[in-house]
C-alpha cells in the first residue's frame, strides 16, 4: 500500500514511527556531529538535498552535474538561498569533505564535483530510516526491495528532493516547527527535543519529555548558549516549550500544537516518500527515464 499523509497523520502508531527517526538521526549526529550542521536549518536541509539531487540528475531538467554556477542557480531559482548563501554553503561543504572535485568534465572551464562517502552513505541512511519507518507500519517489503536494487535509492533521490522543493505544506507546517526549523541548528535540536517523548496524553495540552540539559545541547549541537537560550525563549513565547516546575531542574514540556505540527510535518514527508519509492520500485529503469510520470505519482499521494 501506498501511505498518504492523511492516513498517516491520523495514525497513533505513526507517533511511535517518527520517534524511531528521530533515534536514528540522534545516531547519526553523535557518529558525526558535522553532519548535523548540514540539516542544521530548513535552508541547509534543502540545499544538501538539491546539491544531491543535482549529481543524481534532477527530473526533467536537461543539464547534468554539480558544479558552482549551477548550484547557486538553482538556489536562486528555487528560492531556497541568495547567491552569496549558496555559494558560501557549497564552499564550506567543500572544506568539510561532504563534497570534492570530481575527474574533469569535457569543459574544462567547469569544474565538477561529486559527494563523497560520507554524504552518499549518509544519505542512503537518510531514505532507509524513512523506508524501514513505512515497512513498520504496514509490514511491506520496501527495504528488501531496495536491496535487492542498489541504484534504487539513486533513482529515489531526485525525485524525493523534487517533491519536498514543490510542496507548500512541508514549508510551512506550523509557527514552532518553522521558528526551530528556520534557525540555526534549530532543527536538530528540534528532532532531540521530539525524540525524548515517551508518552503521549492525548487528552492533555503538553507533553512532558523529562529534565534535559541545555549545556548539553550546546556541546552536542554545536550551538552557542546565547542563541540556544533565544530560540527557547521565543518558543516559551509562543507556548510551545517549558519547564513543568524550576527551570533546569524538572521535567520539560512541549505543547500538543508543536508535537502536532511536528507529526503533521513527517506525515507529509513520509507519504512522499513512500509514493517516490512505490513508483521507483514498480517501474523498470527504461520506464524512469520519463521522470515527469513519476513525480506526478508522488504529488498525488502525497
Amino acid at each position: 500500500m501506498v501511505f498518504t499523509a492523511k492516513e498517516l497523520n491520523a495514525s497513533k502508531h505513526f507517533l511511535s514511527a517518527i520517534l524511531q527517526s528521530a533515534y536514528e538521526l540522534m545516531a547519526i549526529y553523535n557518529e558525526n556531529p558535522r553532519i548535523a550542521s548540514i540539516l542544521a536549518s530548513q535552508q541547509r536541509w534543502l540545499l544538501a538535498h538539491s546539491g544531491f539531487a543535482l549529481f543524481l540528475g534532477y527530473p526533467d531538467d536537461p543539464m547534468s552535474g554539480l558544479y558552482n554556477g549551477r548550484f547557486v542557480e538553482f538556489a536562486v531559482k528555487h528560492k531556497i538561498a541568495s547567491r552569496n548563501t549558496a555559494a558560501a554553503f557549497l564552499k564550506e561543504m567543500l572544506a568539510y569533505r561532504f563534497v570534492r572535485s570530481a575527474p574533469e568534465s569535457s569543459d574544462r572551464r567547469i569544474v565538477l564535483l561529486e559527494p563523497t562517502e560520507i554524504t552518499r552513505e549518509f544519505m542512503a541512511r537518510w531514505i532507509h530510516t524513512h523506508l524501514l519507518v513505512l515497512d513498520t507500519l504496514d509490514g511491506g517489503d520496501r527495504m528488501e526491495r531496495i536491496a535487492a536494487d542498489g541504484n534504487a535509492i539513486w533513482q529515489m533521490h531526485p525525485i524525493i528532493a523534487r517533491a519536498i522543493l514543490g510542496n507548500t505544506r512541508l514549508k510551512n507546517p506550523g509557527p514552532t516547527f518553522n521558528l526551530f526549523n528556520g534557525a540555526t541548528s534549530g532543527g536538530v535540536v528540534m528532532d532531540y527535543l521530539i525524540s525524548r517523548i515517551t508518552v503521549i496524553d492525548y487528552a492533555a495540552d503538553k507533553v512532558l519529555i523529562g529534565p534535559i540539559s541545555l549545556k548539553t545541547m550546546q556541546s552536542q549541537f554545536m550551538i552557542s548558549s546565547a542563541h540556544l537560550k533565544r530560540l527557547f525563549r521565543q518558543a516559551a513565547e509562543f507556548g510551545s516549550v517549558g519547564w513543568a516546575g524550576a527551570a533546569g531542574r524538572s521535567s520539560f514540556w512541549l505543547s500538543h500544537t508543536f508535537v502536532s505540527e511536528y507529526w503533521s510535518y513527517q506525515a507529509e514527508k513520509y507519504a512522499v516518500i513512500d509514493a517516490v519509492s512505490h513508483a521507483v520500485l514498480s517501474r523498470s529503469v527504461g520506464e524512469l527515464s520519463c521522470r515527469h510520470g513519476v513525480f506526478e505519482d508522488a504529488e498525488m499521494a502525497s
